[in-house]
């Protein structure tokens, strides 16, 4: 019976550990940039775009669509700054055990 309950209470920290990395990050910010600092993204630790920045010389209409593929690109980059931080969070409240290949926390 011993065994069941420090099982449980491990489980309990572990739970805890999880709520406290999920409130982390979500008061998280990290930002994105492309073009050499032309456009900055913000994301939240969920992922949503909070604020995006773009420098005021590339509202040219003719550079229209080298600005959408600058705003993708400092998107995608702060995104994979999140998911980076994420999985660390995730390894370090889970005590260095690893998540299986593909298997996602749900947040």
């Amino acid at each position: 019976m011993k065994n069941i309950a420090g099982l449980m209470k491990q489980a309990q920290q572990m739970q805890q550990k999880m709520a406290d990395m999920q409130a982390k990050l979500e008061a998280t910010e990290i930002e994105g940039v492309s073009g050499a600092g032309l456009v900055r993204v913000v994301l939240s630790g969920k992922g949503v775009l909070k604020s995006l920045k773009v420098d005021p010389k590339l509202a040219d209409p003719a550079e229209i669509e080298m600005l959408e593929d600058l705003v993708i690109a400092a998107h995608t980059d702060a995104k994979s700054k999140l998911d980076a931080i994420m999985e660390a969070e995730s390894k370090n409240a889970m005590g260095g055990i690893s998540l299986p290949a593909g298997l996602k926390l749900p947040f």
